[in-house]
């Protein structure tokens, strides 16, 4: 299933927004949001009417502080009622807790991981998060991880015939960026695996969904939609 996108943009392209671009990998096509450390990049949930659930609830929360979205992509699964499946913290504030047990479906498909923003970025497989309680301003559990210290998950596997549009974050060795890929057609859990390491280059990534997977990216005229999400993750820029 490919993504559909709105015919209209929440704002103007912002000064600081993520650097977006379309690229292919294997004969497939990939959008690539890249963000450095020190750019204002946030999760975003719930406002005072409950779960945003959009891209333009957001970016309407947000006009109100004469700020706007850079890019957003959904980050982590959820229930129906739009919680977050597993950790998610945002502004410090931990609202879910961690899981670390293996369950069914992909978040369970141990190892897992957390997508941590703290004064750089990271990706750690849960159980090491627990261990080392790294200090995160932001942070979302999701699963599986896809690339672990430069490995693939290890059963992710090659010829598998489970395909859809999937969405997800790598980050570099040092922290300093963090890089954002959706996928633009139906690819399987090895494919986007190994277009983070070997097309990418990052040691570290982590599965954010599948099928769902939806971004907002006004560089390139981009604004998927579809029915509401939970997490939400995303750059923070002046207002026009």
């Amino acid at each position: 299933m490919r993504w559909l996108a709105a015919v209209f943009l929440l704002t103007p392209v912002a000064a600081g927004a993520a650097d977006c671009r379309d690229t292919r990998f294997e004969g497939a096509s990939y959008t690539v949001c890249e963000v450095q450390a020190g750019e204002d990049l946030r999760l975003f949930h719930s406002g005072p009417e409950g779960a945003y659930g959009s891209f333009r609830k957001v970016d309407e929360a947000l006009a109100a502080e004469g700020k706007a979205l850079g890019f957003a992509m959904n980050a982590g699964m959820y229930h129906r009622d739009l919680s977050p499946v597993g950790l998610y913290v945002e502004d410090g504030v931990e609202v879910s807790k961690l899981v670390t047990r293996a369950g069914p479906g992909n978040f369970g498909l141990l190892p897992n991981g957390v997508f941590c923003i703290g004064d750089g970025f990271r990706v750690i497989e849960s159980r090491i998060f627990k261990a080392e309680k790294p200090a995160c301003r932001y942070a979302t559990q999701s699963g599986p991880m896809l690339v672990i210290k430069g490995r693939l998950h290890p059963k992710l596997l090659p010829g598998s015939d489970s395909t859809y549009v999937r969405n997800g974050v790598g980050v570099s060795e040092d922290g300093s960026r963090a890089v954002f890929a959706i996928s633009n057609d139906a690819v399987n859990f090895h494919a986007f695996a190994r277009f983070f390491r070997d097309e990418l280059g990052l040691p570290d990534a982590l599965y954010f969904d599948g099928n769902i997977s939806r971004l907002y990216a006004p560089q390139l005229a981009r604004h998927d939609g579809g029915f509401p999400m939970g997490p939400i993750v995303g750059t923070v820029v002046p207002k026009g």
